[in-house]
């Protein structure tokens, strides 16, 4: 209350980070990481800064199929490289992560949850 008046509630948080979990390619050891995200129709969007030399990228190449953990809500499902002819979808992405974060560049990849 604010001078006797009743205020509503804030606004719900956004999350701000995605864990993703994928297995090395190498190691085949667990690999967690977090890492910023957008929501777009009903899949998950992350980016990598070090493009395809970024460990994870690695491991997805190797082996698409990840878990991941959203606001304590887990998933499971696969994860792919968007392609650079999906010039729609890197637009989309782009704007959110922008919107979201102030910044996009890097290689985006899709989750796919199951």
């Amino acid at each position: 209350m604010i001078l006797g008046i009743p205020q509503p509630p804030p606004p719900p948080q956004r999350p701000q980070f995605l864990y993703l979990n994928s297995i090395g390619w190498k190691t085949a050891k667990p690999h967690r990481i977090e890492i910023w995200f957008v929501e777009h129709d009903k899949k998950y969007y992350i980016v990598s800064e070090r493009k395809k030399r970024a460990h994870w990228v690695q491991n997805i190449l190797h082996n698409p199929n990840i878990s991941f953990t959203v606001n304590n809500k887990s998933f499971e499902g696969y994860a792919r490289v968007i392609d650079d002819k999906e010039l729609k979808l890197i637009s989309n992405v782009s704007r959110l992560m922008n919107r979201k974060y102030g910044w996009s560049d890097g290689l985006i990849v899709e989750l796919n949850p199951q």
